[in-house]
């Protein structure tokens, strides 16, 4: 950067327009110190390794309080404008987007395929170990906490936080995991009908069903499963002092009437779940054909597809999450079952403190530890040195650990440019 004199000098003679096509930014001016072209593309903004939340800690807004609160005075005075209405905007007057059809056709694929793709990666012949924190009994079913590891040998970092863990010093005990320790979708309840009826009270708990949020974003966006029927419509709803009206006629023989009660579903039994993935990628190639690297990449690109289609969704179609806990629901408002165990749940008296949601709620992202060197994984990850480790998500690290490339946006949090001191030189380390 030139001299302040210099500078000063330049403004006087050649006026202010000359420094504005002159002096470049300070992030250019950095970069052109140190010898480097400017990009030709937009950086990858740099993530470090998540910290875990405090339990009584509520999350953190999606959109400010105060815009919340200006579109509740916008949507109180349109109401008293015009009592009654039509409603114009799809999803909220009952009709689908048309254009997010196809995105959520496309990720229910992806799902599909990706639940696949890491069944053949962790049961596989050349499976991925997996490993999760459990209790040491046989008959013990307590989990003690959330923690999972990627490799043959589990970690030594003292996270654990089950219970007794402090007789253990924190440490985890290490069990075989499955894929559901790798990826956990969290479940919700199914709305039959998203507009007319869209929350489910407490006595309905055990009658209405719950299937993944992730594919009941898809079926309110136009995805037809024949397990979990929904309503669609052909005509926009009423709004009629803030309250709901449907004018469509119904069928004669009075069907869909019967159908909205929950008592009256009736759901076929699942189709067989096939536990082979060339079916899902290739249609011609056999499973043997397939390595284990193509399968990686394609399972890591399908997990990929699945959230950037999600959160093109949810853009439009609400979700909503409690701020205490992991539960999710799909659909404008939040249910009414009172089953919130979280902090401040006795000021609730169970219910849950509904708030908009991110895609990181319905497609959790379950960060471990990034190991650098597989072929070293006999010796574990030492605690002391765990401010020179990386994390990723679960589903990334098996996908890299079996041969995929490392995704763009996750190489910062992996910490791959760090090199990690021996164990007995992690003292000498500034």
């Amino acid at each position: 950067m030139p001299p302040a004199g210099l500078l000063a000098r330049r403004v006087v003679r050649g006026g202010a327009e000359p420094l504005v096509r002159s002096v470049r930014p300070l992030r250019a001016w950095t970069r052109w110190l140190h010898g480097g072209r400017e990009p030709q593309e937009e950086e990858i903004p740099y993530a470090d390794v998540p910290r875990p939340g405090r339990k009584w800690e509520r999350k953190p807004y999606v959109t400010p309080m105060k815009v919340l609160i200006r579109r509740a005075k916008e949507e109180r005075q349109a109401r008293q404008e015009a009592p009654c209405r039509v409603l114009e905007h799809p999803p909220a007057n009952g009709l689908l987007v048309p254009h997010l059809v196809e995105v959520a056709h496309r990720v229910h694929r992806a799902r599909e395929r990706l639940l696949s793709g890491l069944a053949s990666l962790v049961k596989g012949d050349a499976a991925i170990p997996v490993k999760r924190c459990r209790s040491n009994g046989v008959k013990c079913l307590i989990r003690f906490c959330s923690e999972v590891h990627i490799g043959d040998v589990g970690h030594e970092i003292r996270t654990c936080e089950g219970p007794n863990s402090a007789s253990r010093n924190s440490l985890h005990v290490w069990r075989p995991g499955t894929v559901r320790d790798v990826l956990g979708f969290p479940y919700c309840y199914h709305l039959f009908d998203r507009v007319g009826k869209p929350r489910v009270v407490h006595k309905e708990k055990y009658v209405v069903p719950r299937l993944p949020a992730i594919l009941e974003l898809c079926i309110q966006a136009g995805v037809d499963v024949e397990r979990y029927p929904t309503k669609r419509r052909t005509r926009p709803v009423y709004s009629i002092d803030g309250r709901i009206a449907d004018f469509e006629l119904d069928d004669e023989d009075g069907s869909s009437e019967a159908e909205t009660s929950p008592e009256a579903w009736s759901y076929p039994s699942p189709p067989p779940q096939t536990s082979s993935a060339c079916t899902a990628y290739v249609g011609n190639r056999t499973e043997e054909e397939i390595t284990v690297r193509e399968m990686s990449s394609r399972t890591l690109q399908s997990w990929l597809d699945m959230r950037s289609g999600a959160a093109r969704l949810m853009r439009k179609y609400s979700v909503v999450t409690c701020g205490y806990c992991p539960d999710v629901q799909v659909g404008p408002k939040g249910h009414k079952v009172r089953m919130c165990k979280a902090s401040k749940h006795q000021q609730r008296d169970g219910q849950h403190a509904w708030q908009e949601a991110t895609v990181d709620d319905i497609v959790p992202l379950n960060h471990v530890w990034h190991v650098r060197d597989p072929a070293g994984d006999s010796v574990p990850l030492a605690n002391e040195l765990k401010r020179y480790y990386g994390k990723a998500p679960a589903v990334v690290e098996l996908c890299v650990r079996a041969g995929a490339p490392v995704p763009v946006q996750y190489r910062s949090m992996m910490r791959l440019d760090v090199v990690p001191p021996a164990r007995d030189e992690y003292d000498l380390v500034a």
